[in-house]
């Protein structure tokens, strides 16, 4: 039998992971479809964990927000295979969907806007289907943010999502990250319930 040794820093079990679904490389950093890992960088940033230990085809790190343990992942492996990522860790820690957040981008949704979910289908996004797909489930609790529609039905969706924000866009995704920062922090303290009636609002 295997026994799992663990760092004196390093908590036996979470209470959460919270994964951000990107890209990973430069190239991708400002992109569409990475704003579920500047919505992880930005959480790192407020409660000082910072997300560089390689584990679990991710890089990660560890927080507590709100009381409860969370693991900070951010998959390295693309975003069409973001669930071996992701399942790999609720495995290891014995998480289960429903304490497992992903944040990812949504084109359905103006730019600044989040929407909230308890569980739901993958919705055609390629790395929340990879999700579903590997963990067998689609009970797990979602932030999409969104990064609006294509400019035109015949663009190219892929193009769509690898191209960088426009500057007149900026602000609005800088109140789009906060408030999921702040959805992840309420998701933490009062439950999904209660973090949907706040934050689904409709403009």
């Amino acid at each position: 039998m295997f026994k799992f040794w663990f760092k004196k820093d390093e908590p036996q079990t979470f209470d959460y992971i919270i994964a951000g679904l990107g890209n990973p490389g430069a190239e991708y950093e400002n992109t569409r479809h990475n704003v579920g890992f500047m919505a992880l960088s930005l959480l790192s940033q407020k409660y000082n964990a910072p997300i560089k230990k390689i584990k679990f085809k991710s890089v990660i790190g560890q927080c507590e927000i709100e009381g409860k343990r969370c693991l900070l992942l951010c998959p390295q492996t693309f975003m069409n295979n973001s669930g071996q990522a992701v399942v790999e860790a609720m495995s290891y820690y014995k998480i289960p969907p429903e304490r497992t957040l992903i944040i990812f981008d949504d084109i359905s949704l103006d730019v600044g806007r989040i929407r909230i979910r308890r569980k739901g289908s993958d919705g055609g996004h390629n790395g929340v289907k990879s999700i579903i797909y590997l963990s067998a489930s689609d009970q797990f609790p979602r932030i999409k943010i969104g990064v609006g529609a294509k400019p035109h039905p015949d663009y190219d969706l892929a193009r769509w999502v690898l191209s960088p924000f426009k500057k007149d866009e900026l602000d609005s995704l800088g109140k789009a990250l906060n408030s999921t920062v702040a959805a992840v922090e309420c998701i933490m303290k009062h439950g999904i319930d209660y973090a949907m009636n706040k934050y689904n609002i409709k403009p």
